[in-house]
């Protein structure tokens, strides 16, 4: 596929996720009463598809790398949309989970070819707009999808918010459908005791988290499972995680830095609504309104990481980032006028926004093609691991110290962490900066000068 068609089918996919998520608060209410579900029910049409995605989003990337990213995104975003229109005339919760559960699935079928299709398409030289592109849509879609979630509600119901992805899904899918692409020359082994056992340790963990304390116990099962699955991968021949991926300490880095950053995101959020509307006094509408500066200096950040990166390299671009973000968050803990909360969101949109391009690109760039699935599934991963992890923390923190402070000056802490990951990522001069020709990089894209 043409590189430009093939950015605009990325950016199409992450957009839908991206959109899928966040309407779906707005239309939880309206469906609670309409199917007169409970709390925990609804609860679980978010928590299904969170198991299902982060527990499969490795093995979706690796099945890319294996039959072809073009082809796993048709099969993803068709069953994506297929899924959402099933919600949509579901008739009781009941059908609603198992259906969120099911569209989880093509979700991690989906979302690691959005990256991974970029790698075969781009040289390495070329890569940092295309993901600054797809970091910007994906801010783009986050601001719009309470208002578009909102109004949709309000117009013609909840079951309009799922009607919304039908359509792209299924003309992407589509379109992506009739590209003939050819076949990986040399198709990679499927590791499938790997894929369940890495399946177990992710799906109990996002679930123990999401239910904590009650579920604390899980963690055991947790435990077990991912000391199982790292025994395994050392006696394999064939891995779900492959070394040349795995292995590298860049990568290893910059997962690390996405998880941290996205929980210290995701967590502040959580917080931060309390705050605004328990502790302040704000409603909803002025809620999101002092929230609007996040949105739009993530959107602005994308494209200036893109020259950051060329100028100053992965490391001093991220360390500068997570630095505004530990910051914004501090700001947040303390501010209580409209200029102290409009600059604290503002610096955690422009911190994580950056933190998102530059460690993507890095996660992205230092995979070999042939490995993109799997680094596109591991990237994804640490986006939804993350998250969970920091709204876990935020709630347990929030019970015992009944307030936000302490919460979000733990969770400051934890972005500031994050840099001693992000010390790892590789400069402007180093690795990461191949030249063309380089054996590593297989596109057929010849790379410009």
């Amino acid at each position: 596929m043409n590189p430009r068609l093939t950015l605009a089918a990325s950016v199409a996919g992450a957009v839908i996720v991206a959109l899928d998520g966040t309407v779906l608060t707005m239309a939880q209410p309206a469906l609670q009463r309409d199917l007169g579900a409970s709390h925990a029910q609804v609860q679980w049409t978010s928590t299904g598809y969170l198991v299902a995605v982060a527990s499969l989003l490795v093995f979706g990337g690796r099945l890319g790398d294996r039959f072809g990213h073009h082809r796993l995104f048709a099969v993803g975003m068709l069953g994506f949309g297929a899924a959402s229109a099933s919600i949509a005339l579901a008739s009781g919760i009941g059908a609603v989970i198992g259906l969120r559960v099911v569209q989880g699935v093509f979700g991690a079928l989906l979302q690691p070819t959005t990256l991974g299709m970029l790698r075969a398409a781009y040289p390495p030289d070329r890569l940092r707009t295309p993901i600054a592109v797809r970091t910007a849509a994906i801010g783009l879609a986050a601001a719009a999808g309470p208002l578009v979630g909102g109004a949709l509600v309000a117009g013609s119901g909840w079951r309009a918010v799922f009607f919304l992805n039908v359509l792209p899904a299924l003309v992407f899918g589509a379109l992506a459908l009739a590209v003939r692409t050819p076949r990986p020359t040399s198709p990679v082994r499927l590791d499938l005791p790997g894929a369940l056992l890495l399946a177990a340790t992710l799906a109990t963990l996002v679930h123990a988290l999401v239910a904590l304390p009650e579920q604390a116990p899980v963690l055991l099962v947790t435990a077990v499972a991912g000391a199982l699955f790292l025994r395994h991968e050392r006696r394999t021949a064939s891995p779900l995680l492959p070394p040349d991926v795995i292995g590298k300490r860049a990568v290893g880095a910059a997962l690390g830095t996405l998880a941290a950053a996205s929980a210290a995101l995701s967590g502040t959020l959580f917080a931060g609504t309390y705050l605004l509307q328990d502790t302040l006094g704000l409603d909803p509408w002025r809620t999101a309104l002092h929230c609007l500066p996040l949105a739009v200096l993530m959107v602005a950040a994308a494209p200036c990481c893109a020259v950051l990166l060329r100028w100053v390299g992965a490391r001093r671009t991220t360390l500068a980032a997570l630095a505004l973000l530990g910051a914004g968050i501090l700001l947040l803990s303390r501010a209580s006028d409209t200029l102290g909360l409009g600059t604290g969101f503002g610096l955690l949109g422009a911190g994580f926004g950056t933190v998102m391009v530059a460690a993507t690109h890095v996660v992205v760039r230092e995979a070999a093609v042939e490995s993109a699935g799997v680094a596109g599934g591991l990237q994804q991963t640490a986006m939804n691991v993350g998250p969970v992890l920091g709204v876990a923390a935020a709630t347990t923190l929030m019970a015992a110290d009944g307030g936000t402070r302490l919460p979000l000056a733990v969770l400051a802490a934890l972005a500031v962490a994050g840099m001693a990951a992000a010390h790892a990522l590789p400069g402007r001069f180093s690795s990461i900066d191949k030249k063309p020709g380089d054996p590593r990089d297989r596109t057929r894209v010849p790379a410009r000068r």
